[in-house]
């Protein structure tokens, strides 16, 4: 079952996270909320709990609000979800589908380690309903692997890689670069060898060194050094040079897709879009009839579980979002796309939008960029262009046709490296909007 690509970033779908917290080993770079339990868990208790606290988030829901009464996305990510029995997948699915109209064509991914990847379970999910696989590879060297603390081999890697490629819909698979004494050709051979494997879609993530992790002790006594920031630069830019030769464009910072292949459920985030999130550690963004909210749940798995048991849901924050907070959140997800911000979104959400002269501002420092209509990528000789289209392949707009909107921002290739920067000075110089005509851009 498919369907196209969510291109309207006005409509940017509502999702559900579900977050399966163990894991075989924890990784020292790593400051996710996962858990080793050698014992073991209660798997049938978790997924009652899992059950419960999605009846809780649906009922927090207004009845009356269509975006969150379609789920567009489904996302299993942890931890390891691929340790879950895919009777449990199945369950979860099969419970959201009774509280939730599930689109035709819905996305729904499951991040699976090589390590946890055998054909009968990967069958099994697939019967249960996912559709798209994100495979966390990390490394195509085994050197590499063994120093990121992975307990796979690169052979395990890419016979996992392949059997999602025959048994999924849509594949996508994660590396990390800028690790430890890593040249630039390691890296292009690494990367070009990765290009060969990919399908649709790869997220490269450069190595940072996380607080409260393994790699952040050994960071502070000097036995890890990583490429300094210039050494860094380099390895992006050389990553965006052949992804983009190999036709997956790069779409937000650290991933890259061929046209339709991006991940809807995180251009919901991107696109600051509502989504729930169930189980230990998870964060939601929920349009409640009494304020916005930005919740998460109790860390701990089995502390959220009796929390769960106890009172129905893990919640531990229910915090309402005030126009500032949604706007700045806005930006701060935004700005990390190629397509940018929608500012005539940006102030029905919140009523605010960066000032002109703060954005004028950031233009002429050539680390922004502002246009009508949809940015679309490059022209052929690499460079980006902004031309006005009412969306990402489609027809452009009539000559004539009158500007009224205030149009879109987004980080320019030098601006992305300086995102902090940017949403400070833009949150810094929010003006109120109002209903009134709007000036065309320029005028």
């Amino acid at each position: 079952m498919t369907s196209a690509i969510i291109t309207d970033d006005s409509r940017p779908g509502f999702g559900i996270y579900i977050h399966w917290p163990f894991c075989a080993q924890k990784c020292p770079y790593c400051d996710f909320n996962s858990h080793v339990r050698f014992g073991g868990w209660d798997e049938p208790r978790f997924l009652t709990a899992y059950r419960r606290e999605l009846d809780h988030v649906a009922g927090l829901l207004p009845e009356d609000l269509a975006e969150t009464r379609t789920v567009t996305s489904i996302f299993f990510g942890g931890g390891t979800p691929s340790l879950m029995q895919p009777e449990t997948v199945g369950a979860i699915l099969d419970h959201i589908a009774g509280l939730w109209t599930v689109a035709a064509g819905a996305e729904i991914t499951l991040e699976a380690n090589p390590g946890s990847v055998e054909a009968g379970r990967f069958a099994g999910y697939r019967a249960a309903g996912v559709n798209r696989v994100s495979i966390g590879v990390q490394s195509l060297r085994d050197p590499d692997l063994k120093r990121l603390g992975r307990i796979h081999s690169v052979a395990e890697a890419k016979a996992a890689v392949a059997l999602a490629q025959r048994t999924f819909e849509r594949v996508s698979f994660d590396l990390i670069y800028a690790r430890p004494d890593q040249s630039l050709e390691d890296w292009r051979s690494e990367l070009s060898e990765a290009l060969a494997l990919a399908g649709g879609h790869l997220s490269l993530y450069q190595l940072t060194i996380e607080p409260e992790t393994r790699f952040a002790d050994l960071y502070a006594k000097g036995k890890l050094v990583i490429p300094a920031a210039e050494a860094a630069h380099d390895l992006y830019a050389l990553t965006q040079e052949l992804t983009a030769a190999a036709g997956l464009r790069q779409y937000e910072i650290s991933n890259h897709a061929r046209p339709g292949e991006e991940s809807r459920h995180n251009l919901t985030y991107w696109r600051y879009g509502s989504y729930a999130g169930i189980g230990p550690g998870a964060h939601g963004r929920l349009p409640t009839p009494s304020a916005h909210l930005a919740t998460s749940t109790e860390r701990n798995p089995e502390r959220w579980l009796a929390q769960v048991e106890d009172a129905g849901h893990g919640l531990v924050e229910r915090e309402p979002l005030s126009p500032e907070a949604r706007t700045d959140e806005m930006l701060l997800m935004g700005l990390r796309l190629a397509e940018g911000i929608d500012l005539d979104r940006m102030a029905s959400i919140g009523g605010l939008t960066p000032a002109r002269e703060a954005i004028d501002a950031l233009v002429r420092q050539g680390v922004l960029e502002h246009g009508i209509g949809h940015f679309e990528t490059t022209d052929d000789e690499g460079v980006d262009q902004i031309r006005a289209c009412l969306g990402p392949r489609l027809a452009p707009l009539a000559p004539g046709t009158p500007a009224r909107s205030r149009g879109r921002i987004r980080a320019t290739p030098s601006g992305r490296l300086l995102l902090n920067r940017l949403v400070l000075e833009l949150s810094a110089n929010l003006e109120e909007t109002t209903p009134r005509h709007l000036a065309p851009l320029g005028g």
